[in-house]
């Protein structure tokens, strides 16, 4: 699927507040509400547009410690990092995996109730998986997340909507 300028502002207003109705994301982006919920159809089943999350108080679910972990390998190649990843992601305490370049192979962030919930992860459940030689653990002192991915979409060129919108004459409303 080809994005043009009015699908990502779709996409930057729903970044900035998942809950707006049809209504108002097609007032927003100056589409008919029929055009909108088109497009907003066409980037969900494209895969563009994942999901709508709610950003949730840690606390109230009973988390009182995130950390990262530093995992690295006993022997790089794809399938002990494949499964490595996955039994990860699988694990109810990861909130993401990444496959990353340097010293370790993978950085595992993850949410855990306490110190000693933290210690039974790591001495029970990572550090005895066949892949793993060795583990380094970051305790998280602070956080903060951006909702909003930044878009490096080439300003140069012209989408068909941006060209449609430099004909002359009087603005009509996008349909």
């Amino acid at each position: 699927m080809v994005l043009d300028r009015i699908d990502f502002e779709i996409l930057d207003a729903l970044q900035n507040d998942a809950r707006l109705s049809n209504k108002e994301l097609a007032a927003k982006v100056d589409l008919a509400p029929s055009s909108c919920l088109t497009r907003v159809r066409a980037l969900s089943e494209a895969g563009i547009l994942r999901g709508h999350h709610a950003d949730v108080d840690t606390s109230a679910l009973g988390i009182g410690l995130q950390a990262l972990l530093s995992i690295r390998l006993v022997k790089h190649n794809s399938e002990m990092c494949r499964a490595l990843y996955q039994y990860m992601l699988g694990l109810p305490e990861t909130l993401a995996v990444f496959h990353v370049t340097g010293v370790n192979d993978l950085q595992v962030h993850v949410a855990l109730r306490n110190v000693e919930h933290l210690r039974e992860l790591i001495v029970e459940r990572v550090a005895t998986r066949p892949q793993v030689a060795h583990c380094e653990t970051s305790v998280i002192y602070a956080s903060d997340r951006k909702h909003r991915m930044p878009c490096y979409r080439d300003e140069a060129t012209p989408t068909k909507a941006e060209s449609r919108s430099t004909r002359s004459g009087p603005k009509k409303r996008r349909r």
